[in-house]
């Protein structure tokens, strides 16, 4: 018995692999003797889509397809895995958001008061906020850079579908309470600061 949530990993697998297939037959129709030249064996073929799909497997089907339809509209000769991958991050560019990485060194730039930073796009903030500030801040580690893109990535496809994120900054200058100089001069000397 399978949860729902592994149905839809599932589900997202598939649609990565027939993204991929549709990738390969897309360039085998384009650059048809191209083609041949670089992946003639069923065994290069195979080896191809396997670089290919560990390469671009942090894209989603529909950029995959719109990036490999950018590059043959626009390039003569048989793309490169590089050559996709820059129009996949073109194409995510378009969307508003920052990249993973933009937004990673974003959270980990921010200083307090956090809800009061300039941030290129609220997402950036509460998935530092889930990840934990001071787990962003100890340590730049390729685990926690992992966990802000899996928070980020997930925030993001909420907001693409139709999610507000506002940080509401609750500061309330106004009836804040002044500094008592008598006790902060008293914690001063206490531990001869």
């Amino acid at each position: 018995m399978t949860t729902l949530g592994q149905k839809k990993s599932t589900s997202n697998r598939e649609e990565f692999i027939t993204s991929i297939d549709a990738l390969f037959l897309k360039l085998e129709l384009a650059y048809h003797y191209q083609f041949y030249k670089v992946f003639g064996t069923d065994e290069k073929l195979k080896e191809g889509k396997k670089l290919w799909a560990v390469s671009l497997k942090e894209q989603s089907p529909d950029v995959i397809i719109e990036a490999v339809e950018n590059v043959i509209s626009s390039q003569s000769y048989l793309p490169t895995l590089t050559d996709l991958m820059k129009a996949c991050i073109e194409i995510n560019k378009k969307d508003g958001f920052p990249t993973v990485e933009e937004a990673y060194i974003e959270a980990r730039k921010s200083y307090q008061p956090r809800k009061s930073y300039s941030w290129s796009h609220p997402i950036v903030y509460f998935a530092g906020k889930s990840i934990g500030w001071n787990q962003i801040n100890e340590k730049n580690s390729n685990e926690n850079f992992n966990a802000f893109k899996k928070a980020f990535n997930s925030l993001k496809i909420e907001a693409i579908n139709g999610k507000i994120f506002e940080i509401e900054d609750n500061t309330d200058l106004e009836n804040r309470k002044p500094l008592n100089k008598d006790l902060f001069e008293k914690l001063r000397q206490k531990h001869k600061v």
